[in-house]
């Protein structure tokens, strides 16, 4: 049996970054985080041990003079506004290529008053969310194709993604709206159709080595936190691939998939080749575990091949 952790999954620069300067403050005193730091609980729960405090919006409005974290997510004017008017010290960790995708959407807003906002991304994402209160909470948020009766294709439509999104379904979404538009293209009332890939490279470039990741070995373990938008989708490009490709979120869950069922279909491999990779939420330590706990399974294993 061999084990490989891929060497491109874990955190991504914007959650690296956040986690850096969560660690640093935690040294000059009580530090709060609004929300979940990142959608990992095992890494939220190591920050915590360290003296993180996470926070909701309802004990952000009930404290004062003290310091706060805003994670890679990033939030909306109000949340600033909050902090303002409370005397809470703001410790801004939102992600460079959120930061300038809020800002590019507020800009629109404001140059575009009668326009369409439209934000493809998923509804009450914390993501989204930040993105959402640029325009004063009157972007349309469509997850899926459904979604687009929502819109009204008699005013010019601005389209931008949650950064984390799937490049081909954003363009599905695209080609969509632009099908629709075709079939009422004798009004004259149409108004004009804009749209921006937005969607974070450094995510996005990930799918297709992790597809071949995912082909080069026999079994995948895919690491993610339950509440990661973008671990599920990695995942299902790692099913894609690989249909022997499994979901866990601690060490602790594989005991329930080392089983005959998840082994025995490779009875006749010389050498098992297991495949550990993870979102960009996913820490490379709890992969780690994820190895370490598979070395010491592995004489069941190797019973169940």
């Amino acid at each position: 049996m061999t084990i490989t952790i891929d060497d491109q999954s874990g955190f991504c620069f914007g959650v690296t970054s956040a986690i850096k300067k969560a660690e640093e403050e935690l040294h000059n005193g009580p530090l709060f985080c609004l929300g979940d730091i990142v959608h990992n609980g095992q890494e939220v729960a190591r920050l915590e041990r360290l003296g993180l405090e996470t926070i909701d919006y309802d004990d952000l409005r009930t404290l004062h003079s003290v310091r706060v974290l805003l994670r890679a997510h990033g939030e909306p004017p109000s949340t600033y506004h909050i902090a303002a008017n409370n005397g809470i010290e703001v410790i801004d960790a939102t992600c460079p290529v959120v930061k300038k995708l809020q800002e590019r959407i507020r800009q629109t807003y404001n140059e575009h008053r009668d326009a369409q906002i439209v934000i493809f991304g998923k509804v009450g994402h914390a993501e989204v969310i930040g993105l959402q209160g640029q325009t004063n909470n009157t972007a349309i948020i469509v997850e899926n194709e459904k979604d687009l009766s929502k819109l009204d294709y008699t005013k010019d439509i601005y389209l931008f993604s949650q950064t984390t999104m799937s490049v081909d379904d954003f363009y599905h979404i695209v080609d969509r709206i632009k099908a629709i538009l075709s079939t009422l293209e004798t009004s004259e009332t149409l108004g004009t159709f804009h749209f921006f890939d937005t969607i974070c490279r450094n995510v996005a470039n990930r799918v297709a080595h992790l597809q071949q990741f995912a082909r080069e070995n026999d079994v995948i373990f895919f690491v993610g936190g339950s509440k990661s938008s973008n671990a599920k989708v990695l995942f299902a490009h790692c099913q894609e691939a690989n249909p022997n490709s499994f979901f866990l979120s601690s060490p602790s869950d594989l005991s329930s998939l080392v089983t005959p069922e998840t082994f025995g279909t490779f009875s006749t491999l010389e050498t098992l080749k297991i495949g550990i990779c993870g979102a960009t939420s996913t820490p490379t330590w709890l992969m780690e575990q994820v190895r370490d706990t598979l070395l010491n399974m592995q004489y069941t294993i190797c019973n169940n091949q």
